[in-house]
Parts: C-alpha cells; sequence; structure tokens
C-alpha cells in the first residue's frame, strides 16, 4: 500500500515549496555553525555504502549524492521536483549515478522488477506525518532486499540555528514557516525525532540499528532484517 501525505494539499504545497526553493536550497549548508557535523556526515556515507545498489529517496539537488555514492556500487537519486533535479545533474557526479523524476510517497516511477540492497534518504522523515510513518517504511523496505542497509540522516532541533516551530497538531506533527526570496513563506512539516522513536518505530525490522547524535544532525544506519 502506497504512503499517503498528511492531505493532498498539503503535498502539493510542499512540492511547490521545494521547486521555488531549488535556487537557494544549499544554502543551509553554509551555516559555519554545522560545518563540523557535515565533514563528519560525508566521510561516513561512502563506507556504508561500498559495492552496494542504493536507492536514493528525494535527493533533492543532490548534495548528498556524491558522497553517498563514491563507493557505490550503482546509484539512484530520485526525486519529484524536476527543478532540483536539475541541479543535481549540473553536478560532478560518480559515475555509477543514475537520476531519476519519482515521487518519494509511493515510490512511483521506478521499474517494478528493480530491486536494491541499500537506501539512502537525507532529510525526508522529517517530513512524514507521524501517522503515516509505518506505511511509508513498509513501502521503502518492500523495494529493497533483505539485509539492505538503509541510512537516514536528518536536523537535531537547535534553538537559533533551526527555523521555529510554529505550532503542532493533533496527531503531533510539528510544523515552521519558512519565507523564500520572492517573499511567500509555507508551512512545512518538520518533525524531530529522537533515537527512541525511530527504534521503537522500526521494532525488529531494523538489525545492528546504530543512531549517530551529532550538535545539528543524526544519523540512523540499520540493516533490514
Amino acid at each position: 500500500m502506497a504512503a499517503e501525505p498528511a492531505s493532498p494539499a498539503n503535498a502539493a504545497e510542499m512540492r511547490a515549496y521545494y521547486a521555488q526553493r531549488a535556487p537557494a536550497y544549499e544554502r543551509v549548508y553554509a551555516k559555519p555553525e554545522r560545518q563540523a557535523d557535515l565533514r563528519t556526515l560525508e566521510a561516513a556515507l561512502p563506507g556504508l555504502f561500498a559495492g552496494r545498489c542504493v536507492l536514493e529517496i528525494a535527493c533533492g539537488t543532490g548534495w548528498w549524492t556524491p558522497h553517498g555514492a563514491a563507493r557505490a556500487a550503482a546509484w539512484l537519486a530520485t526525486d519529484i521536483n524536476p527543478e532540483t533535479l536539475a541541479i543535481a545533474r549540473s553536478k560532478a557526479l560518480p559515475a555509477c549515478v543514475r537520476l531519476a523524476e519519482a515521487d518519494a510517497w509511493a515510490l512511483e516511477g521506478l521499474p517494478d522488477d528493480e530491486r536494491f540492497d541499500a537506501a539512502f534518504a537525507g532529510f525526508w522523515w522529517s517530513h512524514v506525518p507521524l501517522a503515516r510513518l509505518p506505511a511509508w517504511l513498509d513501502l521503502l523496505h518492500a523495494r529493497l532486499a533483505p539485509g539492505a542497509r538503509v541510512v537516514f540522516i536528518d536536523n537535531v532541533y537547535v534553538e537559533g540555528s533551526s527555523t521555529p516551530i510554529a505550532r503542532r497538531d493533533a496527531e503531533g506533527n510539528q510544523w515552521q514557516q519558512r519565507p523564500l526570496d520572492d517573499g511567500s513563506v509555507h508551512e512545512v512539516l518538520k518533525n524531530f525525532p529522537s533515537r527512541e522513536d525511530a527504534l521503537q518505530l522500526l521494532g525488529s525490522r531494523a538489525l545492528d540499528a546504530t543512531w549517530t547524535a551529532l550538535p545539528h544532525y543524526w544519523m540512523l544506519s540499520y540493516a533490514l532484517a
């Protein structure tokens, strides 16, 4: 069963927001206080995916793609927005990388018979409504071989560095108000799970799980049972 967004209207707004944000998306990686964390994560990714066939979910502008794919056997980086994929295509990517337009919610646009022995998603977990996470993880895991390596990277909420939380909804999801250069303001779902939240949700599906906690980011790596 395909995972569903909080509502069709919100999904459409999120897609429009990231399409509009594409030219300025990578500014977030220039924040001085985050540089040490970024270098740590960039150095860790190649070894996790060495020799594997990897599916990347919501690759955006492809910031993480060259780091993760550096030693991979094959890497399929997907995103729903042609605007962000165009920026990713302009980068010097490893020869093993393919880019494809695909909807992260349904993983539509992928060959039905293609399976992977690894998956990576940077800053996607936090945008999935809490009630939809179990079904979405089932969808992802169904595209992976047993023993596949799965890696998520996402943000830690840090006062003064993160965009403030504007509200919480009845299901416990957190929402931010994000301005763009054109003056428009967009409400964006952004959750900040704890290690306990994530591991409890994955349960016995996650073997050899490792949670790396950095000041501004977290990384979760596990083998799929």
